[in-house]
């Protein structure tokens, strides 16, 4: 582990009990990185400093500490604007990285990047980031373009040589990501009929294992901060008359770049387009509530809050104190709770899924020829097959389907 040092700031408004969880959301996120937090300093103040955020003397009393530990990273516990960061990277000198709360996550999403498409959304959420902090030492980025047109006349300065290559950047992976989200939009007209369910949750509280329970597709799983970034999405029947396609997707985090979220809407439309989505926390928490409104903040931001949900709470097999376990029940009465690890209540994980589905969908009767095998098919394939009966003419039968599908099913029908 490479060693490090947190700063934090404390203002009169800073709720207490957030900023403990912030700091260690921090040290994991670090670790994530291969970051161990040596030191975690909080600074006390009324209102932040225009010039330095933390003030002058906190930030040179840190960068000491840092030169007498041969300690060569300072990672701080908020997004800092462009011009602290330059003053802050300017009192620290060029043997010390300054690194706050969002370019953490965003190297973290750099590293773990690895479809086209997400390595694509994470360059443009980093390049809008990077932008506005050039201080002047970003060299040779026009070896990354190619080099092609890149070169500024006489008197232009490295720095908007490099802002010019930027923007050229972001012109460039924004029509990339608009051509992909062409292609999610016909793939997702294609299934519009099928009922849709969504893993959401706070990054690192299982989604990824529970989808493995529910489809049997083997996802990469492993106990670290987005572990997984890209949106996978699969056809499966929960029981022989409910098919669903169920989709796993990133993990969320409290203050979760802005940019981050935008570079995304792309992967996360498959939230958007969910019947049915199923809230994913770790009951191991120590900040459940707090895990609880990121969600919904998020979801608030994509505006799919309004969308039918299923709390589920994972990792009861880490919770040993029973008192804690009923505290939970009884504040959230209608959760579900189970253990991903262990395949603890899978089965009712999936009964109430099954019964909110049926909730949404309607009962249809149609009578068809005996010749419309093909559209018989695709009931049995697509619906919820209630009864059937063959007749010497017909064939009657009775499902579940939605609107949607009913509807295709009559337009089949010879």
């Amino acid at each position: 582990m490479i060693k490090s040092v947190l700063l934090s700031l404390s203002l009169p408004t800073t709720n207490q009990d957030d900023l403990k969880e912030e700091i260690e959301e921090m040290k994991r996120l670090a670790n994530t990185l291969g970051f161990s937090i040596e030191n975690n300093s909080i600074q006390n103040k009324n209102s932040i400093d225009s010039a330095t955020f933390f003030g002058k003397g906190k930030i040179q009393k840190t960068v000491n500490q840092c030169n007498e530990l041969n300690i060569n990273t300072i990672f701080i516990n908020n997004e800092i604007d462009p011009g602290h960061y330059k003053r802050i990277q300017k009192i620290a000198g060029k043997s010390i990285f300054i690194i706050d709360r969002t370019k953490l996550i965003l190297d973290i999403f750099t590293k773990h990047a690895k479809t086209i498409e997400s390595k694509k959304q994470i360059q443009l959420a980093s390049v809008q980031y990077m932008m506005p902090r050039l201080i002047g030492q970003w060299t040779h980025l026009e070896r990354q373009m190619g080099g092609v047109g890149t070169r500024g006349g006489p008197g232009e300065k490295q720095i908007e040589i490099d802002r010019r290559l930027l923007r050229s950047d972001i012109t460039k992976l924004k029509k990339d990501l608009f051509q992909i989200e062409k292609q999610r939009t016909t793939q997702r007209k294609s299934r519009k009929n099928v009922y849709k369910v969504a893993l959401v949750g706070y990054t690192n509280a299982g989604k990824s294992s529970i989808f493995k329970n529910l489809s049997g597709y083997k996802t990469y799983i492993k106990d670290e901060l987005f572990a997984t970034l890209d949106t996978t999405t699969k056809n499966i029947s929960l029981d022989d008359k409910t098919k669903i396609l169920l989709s796993d997707t990133v993990g969320f985090l409290r203050n979760l770049p802005t940019d981050l979220i935008a570079s995304f809407r792309s992967t996360l439309g498959e939230i958007r387009d969910a019947n049915l989505l199923l809230k994913i926390i770790d009951i191991s928490s120590t900040d459940i509530k707090g895990h609880v409104s990121t969600i919904d903040d998020t979801l608030k931001i994509l505006e799919c809050n309004s969308k039918k949900s299923l709390i589920v709470f994972n990792k009861i097999d880490k919770i040993d104190n029973n008192k804690i376990f009923q505290e939970i029940k009884n504040e959230y009465k209608n959760a579900i709770f189970i253990s991903s690890l262990d395949k603890l209540n899978i089965n009712v994980l999936i009964k109430e899924i099954v019964k909110t589905i049926n909730k949404d969908l309607k009962l249809f009767k149609i009578k068809l020829n005996h010749k419309d095998q093909s559209v018989v098919d695709y009931i049995y394939t697509n619906t919820q097959v209630m009864s059937r009966e063959n007749t010497y003419d017909c064939i009657n039968i009775s499902y579940r389907s939605s609107k949607g599908i009913h509807n295709k099913i009559k337009k089949m029908k010879r």
